[in-house]
């Protein structure tokens, strides 16, 4: 997230649950849980969180709920072996904005656990590769604790920015943590490269569609969409299904109402290729040639069919990113949207009363969100991020240690619950989470759909994958301003080409070969999977 923009956390939570967490259940006791209430002030007021070895106190604004922590899980287990190091700084690279606050409200947490102080050093998306990889081919040093995206693993793992993290985790971690996994996020490619652990995954990015019940549900929209498509409007499981209601919402709306809008901005447009063209049985390369195939036809008919959905979007959408999306969206002014989980909650109230989201405008659709997979079986797994440690850094069991401790079942879930935080869930126990499966109405709907659509794709990651992602975005975009669609992806394809006969062609071809071996990563409407 999400490419922008602990235990504090400002959300109204039914009274039920305040009284079920001040008697906790068995849930709750294997647990560092977040409480919280809506206080009858006018200020905004946070309940500061402060944990100690074996308890967690949530200071409310007139009550304390101390809640027991398991001995020996591997949150407590990571932070006694980490008050040896009391008295270091480690740093932390973030991305700047709303992605740095978490650890910005969890690293003084750490301190005060550990004596080890955590300073994020925030900076763009982009940027974070560039850097990361930058700081180790010029000596290292800069940075401790890493967050990678899965794209970059296989970049950063062959030129030896990252630790191996395998004895650690044999050393300090309970090993049924890595069974709490989504076996997508802990599969080859992912935390693993070529079998030994480089990163703790950290942030469920998945795309999903969120569309307005309301406006499917009116017997007015239902007839009149009937009569003119000749079937019944339904939140869309098709592209075309989507693309029908899309224009039908428009040509009924507009300009007042969009019927969709889907981030198009240079950067990060190819997330939106990827699901479909898989879907479609697309394959990025010929795995015995290793020429491109982002030009084939079903390739072309995927960039068509997203220049097509262009016309059914607000005015100037080629230019929309996450935050023009964002703002539609929570002002009621598209009638779908396909982007990362944190607008799924922001939508539906979760953490309007969170300070850090202040900017953030109040939801008119609250109450009538409803979530849908990305039509056409396979969304994107657009994005997310691993936990790493730096193969450069003066402190690295520190820095495992820390990494260890944010991505526990105990502290994950506290963190992927904060209102503002843009990581999203990827643990099973955060999906079964009681305390999340009632953060809100339709939170129970929200996590089946994000744990359903862990069916997705991944984004290419082999050698040089930024920059055949790279050629994917510019063909995109080029296309948005009115290239033609099989000219703009020509031009890509044979941008890849040249990438893969500079970095030589048989490494290349062993390395996708491998990629390949992931189940989430080979094309078809459906991933099949142990």
């Amino acid at each position: 997230m999400k490419r922008l923009v602990t235990l504090l956390l400002v959300v109204a939570v039914l009274a039920s649950l305040v009284a079920a967490c001040a008697a906790p259940t068995p849930e709750v006791i294997e647990k560092e849980v977040i409480v919280e209430k809506e206080v009858p002030v006018t200020v905004e007021v946070e309940k500061e969180v402060i944990v100690e070895k074996k308890v967690v106190e949530t200071v409310e604004v007139e009550k304390i709920v101390k809640v027991e922590v398991p001995m020996g899980s591997s949150a407590d287990r990571a932070v006694e072996a980490a008050k040896k190091y009391a008295g270091i700084t480690l740093n932390y690279v973030r991305e700047a904005g709303l992605q740095a606050q978490d650890p910005l409200h969890m690293g003084p947490i750490f301190e005060e656990l550990t004596g080890i102080k955590i300073n994020v050093v925030e900076m763009s998306y982009l940027d974070m590769y560039s850097n990361q990889l930058q700081d180790h081919l010029t000596g290292g040093g800069a940075y401790d604790a890493l967050d990678v995206s899965p794209l970059w693993m296989i970049d950063f793992v062959s030129v030896g920015v990252l630790e191996p993290l395998d004895d650690y985790i044999d050393k300090y971690m309970n090993k049924a943590d890595l069974e709490d996994y989504l076996p997508v996020y802990s599969s080859e490619g992912v935390m693993k490269i070529g079998g030994v652990t480089y990163g703790l995954f950290d942030d469920g990015d998945v795309f999903v569609l969120y569309y307005r019940k309301d406006l499917f549900e009116d017997p007015d929209n239902q007839a009149g969409f009937k009569a003119k498509y000749g079937y019944d409007l339904v939140p869309p499981e098709t592209r075309q299904q989507m693309y029908d209601a899309a224009e039908f919402f428009t040509d009924k709306y507009a300009p007042d109402l969009h019927g969709l809008a889907i981030q198009r901005l240079e950067g990060q447009a190819y997330s939106w290729f990827i699901g479909p063209f898989s879907a479609y049985g697309g394959q990025f390369l010929d795995p015995d040639t290793m020429k491109a195939q982002i030009n084939s036809d079903i390739g072309v008919r995927t960039l068509t069919e997203m220049v097509q959905q262009n016309t059914v979007m607000p005015p100037g959408v080629e230019k929309w990113g996450f935050m023009e999306i964002l703002s539609a969206w929570m002002e009621g002014k598209v009638a779908m949207i396909i982007t990362w989980p944190p607008i799924g909650r922001w939508g539906s109230g979760y953490g309007d009363t969170a300070k850090q989201l202040a900017w953030v405008p109040a939801s008119n659709v609250k109450g009538k969100v409803g979530y849908m997979l990305q039509p056409g079986g396979r969304p994107c797994l657009a994005g997310g991020f691993n936990m790493g440690v730096s193969a450069d850094s003066k402190y690295k069991e520190a820095a495992y240690l820390f990494i260890q401790w944010m991505t526990s079942p105990t502290i994950s879930l506290q963190r992927v619950m904060l209102p503002f935080s843009l990581r999203d869930p990827y643990r099973l126990s955060h999906f079964e989470s009681p305390l999340y499966n009632t953060a809100w109405p339709e939170a129970p709907e929200y996590l089946d759909k994000l744990q359903e659509a862990m069916t997705g794709q991944w984004e290419l990651g082999v050698p040089g994958a930024r920059e055949y992602m790279e050629a994917i975005d510019n063909a995109c975009t080029s296309a948005y301003a009115g290239t033609d669609p099989k000219a703009a992806l020509d031009k890509a394809a044979a941008r890849w080409d040249a990438i893969t006969e500079r970095l030589g062609v048989e490494s290349q071809k062993a390395a996708y070969q491998q990629w390949l071996k992931n189940p989430w990563n080979r094309p078809g409407p459906t991933v099949e999977y142990p």
